[in-house]
This record gives C-alpha cells, structure tokens and sequence, in this order.
C-alpha cells in the first residue's frame, strides 16, 4: 500500500513540473500578446490571477481547481489572438505558442499517469483484505482526479466571417474534489 501511495505522490510530482513549465511560459506569450492587443486588459488580468491561484495552490485539490481556472483563461487569450492576424505572424508569438502547445501535451499525458496512479491505489486499498489493513493503517481514499471541464465536450464555433470576431464558449472550472 506503501508503494501505490508513493506512485500517486510521484505521479503527481510529475503533474506538479508540468504545470510550473506552463506557469513559467504564460508570462512571456502575454507579454508578447500584450504588445498588439492593449484593450483586452480584463483578459491579461484573469490570466495573471489564475496563475497566481496556481502557484499558490499546496493540495493536488487545490492545484487542479486553479489548473482549471488557467485553462480558461488561456482559452480566453487564444480567442484575442485570432483577432490580430498581425501577432499570429510574430516568430516570438509562435515559438512561445509551439512552447505552450507542448507543454499542454506534456500535461495531458502526466494528468493521465496521475489519474491512473490514483485509480490504482484507490482499486488496491478498497480489495478485501487490502481493504482491512488500509483502514488499520490510516490509508485513505483519494479523490484528487483530474476531471473533463464542463466545456470541454462542446465543439468550438468557427468563423470565416472574417468581418466579426469568433467566439468561444467560457468554460468554468469544475469543482475542487474534497482533500484526501
């Protein structure tokens, strides 16, 4: 049971890199955004205050919270984006968007490996007589998954009218799970 616990502590470990990697890059994309898009500060400021939640956060409940509020906000920024065709030419703006766009698949497989290590565990502690030994032992459930946003399974709105702006579903983050 030792073991399973300390997979899923390592596995988060793993999530918790990832997620400063992503937390160190969004200032340099906002800058560079900032550059051309000078009105869209209630967007600078949302992404700034989930990063912050982010950094803050101790608990794997809080950090997914914030992960989530970051993943909006981010969706917000990229929405902007569309809307200055100059900056999507910018070699900074693109490196910094090819950066975000492997840390992002460096998260889904790390939120995956977590998941499952907290699966694991949570299957091996509930099995009798695993199940005795965990309850004598102070070996607890864990319910710190990584979840699907509310808007994540809705398809996003495309726009070829190039004459209004596109626009996106906000997603709001799902509830934190209760501290294992």
């Amino acid at each position: 049971m030792v073991v399973k616990r300390e997979a899923v502590n390592a596995a988060w470990a793993q999530v918790d890199v990832v997620l400063q990697r992503r937390a160190d890059l969004i200032p340099n994309l906002v800058q560079t955004v900032k550059g051309y898009a000078v009105q869209e500060q209630t967007v600078f400021g949302d992404i700034a205050a989930a990063r912050a939640a982010l950094i803050g956060a101790k608990t794997p409940s809080d950090k997914i919270a914030a992960n989530g509020q970051l993943d909006g906000a981010l969706s917000r920024l990229l929405v902007i984006v569309e809307n200055y065709p100059q900056l999507k030419s910018n070699e900074n703006f693109l490196r910094l968007q090819d950066e975000l766009a492997g840390t992002e698949n460096r998260i889904a497989v790390e939120r995956k490996r977590y998941n499952d290590s907290v699966q694991d565990y949570n299957t091996y502690i509930a099995l009798f007589p695993n199940s005795l030994v965990a309850s004598f032992g102070g070996f607890a459930r864990n319910d710190a998954y990584f979840k699907t946003e509310e808007g994540a399974r809705e398809a996003p709105k495309v726009n070829f009218d190039f004459n209004k702006p596109a626009t996106a579903p906000t997603p709001t983050p799902a509830p934190a799970p209760a501290h294992p």
